[in-house]
């Protein structure tokens, strides 16, 4: 059985990068009494240099392919207007009290019935 050699690199990558978000995650907790700026900038450091590994793998290629294809299409999308933003938030807004009301008014009603037929 044979090993690509860019399998086990990827592998590899996996488990470099993988390992520094382990270390940062316990680097944090074993320096608890380092002052907080410290550790922020350790955690932050340790998972940059985790990314920039992660992003080398297949599967990291492929994120950041689809990262930067989401970026374009969210440009190409058509946003709402101001006033048809607050014109549908106010619809939400009457439908959810209608139902509101709908649903309190079956419930005293189904309350009122199991009182009357249980005395």
């Amino acid at each position: 059985m044979e090993v690509r050699l860019g399998t086990m690199q990827n592998y590899f990558r996996w488990s470099v990068g993988l390992l520094l978000i382990a270390i940062a995650i316990y680097g944090n907790s074993y320096y608890s009494l380092e002052p907080l700026l410290y550790r922020v900038l350790g955690v932050l450091i340790l998972l940059a240099l985790s990314t920039v590994i992660l992003v080398t793998t297949v599967e990291g290629k492929e994120g950041l392919k689809l990262i930067l294809e989401s970026r374009t299409e969210i440009r190409r999308v058509v946003w709402p207007s101001r006033p048809e933003t607050t014109q549908t938030t106010l619809i939400v807004i009457v439908a959810i009290t209608i139902a509101g009301l709908i649903l309190w008014g079956l419930d005293s009603l189904f309350g009122w019935a199991t009182a009357s037929l249980l005395g």
